[in-house]
């Protein structure tokens, strides 16, 4: 079992920065891929970005791969998400999840969860 925990989330202006954390604990480390997703309200869920279990090797979504930056500090079993130049359509609940074996872009692929943290991005 893997248990996530997100936080990070918050209020912020356009423009503005923000770095979410993701706390992995239990069979965690270099053998789970994990990955950033994010659902707004009335909307599917959204690939964000992915990073393979060695931290080497990383996947983002096309329109974000200029604004966002995804880490992993496997020492610590921590998975970040930096995001910065946030815009109004940024806002969602942003998620972690996590997987054995090689990374994907399809939510449907993750095993693990965390119970998401809420970014609201004002104009």
């Amino acid at each position: 079992q893997v248990q996530l925990v997100e936080s990070g989330g918050g209020l912020v202006q356009a423009g503005d920065s923000l770095r979410l954390s993701c706390a992995a604990s239990g069979r965690t480390g270099s053998s789970y891929a994990m990955g950033w997703f994010r659902q707004a309200p009335g909307k599917e869920r959204e690939f964000v970005a992915a990073v393979a279990g060695s931290g080497g090797s990383t996947l983002y979504a096309d329109s974000l791969k200029d604004r966002f930056t995804i880490s992993r500090e496997i020492a610590k079993n921590t998975l970040y998400l930096q995001m910065n130049s946030l815009r109004p359509e940024d806002t969602a609940v942003y998620y972690c999840a996590a997987k054995s074996g090689i990374y994907s872009r399809n939510y449907y692929a993750y095993t693990y969860w965390g119970q998401g943290t809420q970014v609201t991005v004002s104009s």
